[in-house]
């Protein structure tokens, strides 16, 4: 008995629904093992990095701005991105717990592609935060407040809730009736409901519209943000403003090309010819998980304000050790004589 039929659970004549599915992860590559291990220590680093930055930015007075308000959102979602991800990758495949219960499969997947969602359209907003301050430099601190930013994110996590909500929800309306090997290394959306065996068209539909919503409005919109930050700044007269400006959009540019490059290329390669599961599973995993670890240190820990409060922290807190140390050695003296 195969893992397909290991994992099938019949109820009536025409509907399967799963007890289990079945990660296959890699097929064919020795040492794979070391793959994993390498993700587990990106995982560490994502968790140090991200969990710095959320910790300075909440620490620091001087951090609570609406720009910061965008970064500690990005932080937190990269932080429970590869949390959602990585924990569960590495108990499936390092200690062979390759079967997943449906209801686990589900709930992973959300978790998933709604934590990567929110990463996509935190960059948007971040766009938003350098057109305002490029092109309407005077007006920046009337236009980006912060219940203004808070409205735009808390807009942001309640749609896409709602979108990764209803995609992973239509999941229930199909039947499985042969196949229950997922060709991923998580409980990804296309590769799930491929397998099914009745209509998936919904499914089909839903894929492509939160593809657009994903991927293709918030890439389209930052092309949009840049054209317009492009024209502002081909009407500064002074060259030295101009790359001064462009400075605090090139981390950005960068950002936005990590996330959407690899993510655009695998599902373009996808639809136009065949991409080897294999090449899929390593390009989709690197995505999930370099950005995470990568954005604060290119956005956030390398720059010069950021790094001012993490100096002033770590001043702080040697002061206050000094201080104590004096006060425990004080009491000691006291208590001696």
């Amino acid at each position: 008995m195969g893992p397909e039929e290991k994992a099938a659970t019949i109820f009536n004549g025409t509907f399967v629904r799963p007890a289990k599915f079945y990660l296959s992860g890699f097929s064919n590559i020795p040492h794979v093992k070391y793959y994993y291990v390498f993700l587990c220590f990106v995982y560490i680093m994502t968790v140090i990095g991200n969990g710095l930055l959320l910790s300075v930015i909440y620490l620091v007075k001087t951090l609570h701005t609406p720009k910061y308000m965008i970064v500690f959102n990005l932080a937190l979602t990269d932080m429970c991105g590869s949390t959602a991800l990585i924990p569960k990758l590495l108990d499936t495949f390092l200690f062979d717990r390759t079967y997943i219960v449906y209801e686990a499969c589900l709930s992973y997947m959300f978790f998933v592609l709604f934590f990567g969602s929110v990463q996509s359209w935190t960059l948007v907003t971040m766009a938003y935060d350098r057109f305002i301050a490029i092109c309407f430099p005077l007006r920046y601190h009337s236009i980006v407040t912060t219940p203004a930013i808070a409205m735009m994110l808390l807009f942001v996590w309640f749609i896409l809730l709602s979108v990764i909500a209803c995609m992973v929800g239509f999941i229930n309306r199909l039947s499985f009736c042969s196949s229950l090997v997922v060709k991923s290394f998580f409980c990804d959306h296309g590769p799930v409901f491929s397998l099914a065996c009745n209509d998936m068209s919904l499914n089909n539909l839903m894929a492509r519209v939160a593809f657009i919503i994903i991927l293709c409005i918030p890439l389209v919109l930052i092309a949009v943000t840049y054209v317009c930050i492009s024209i502002a700044l081909s009407r500064i007269a002074s060259g030295e403003k101009r790359v001064k400006a462009l400075k605090t959009c090139t981390s950005h540019l960068i950002l936005v090309a990590i996330f959407f490059l690899p993510v655009l290329s695998t599902n373009i390669a996808t639809l136009a010819s065949y991409i080897h599961p294999n090449a899929r599973i390593i390009n989709s995993s690197l995505t999930h998980t370099l950005p995470s670890l990568l954005n604060p240190i290119i956005y956030s820990l390398k720059t010069e304000e950021v790094l001012n409060s993490i100096r002033k922290l770590c001043k702080r807190n040697r002061i206050s050790n000094i201080t104590l140390s004096k006060k425990v050695n004080s009491i000691t003296a006291i208590m001696t004589h």
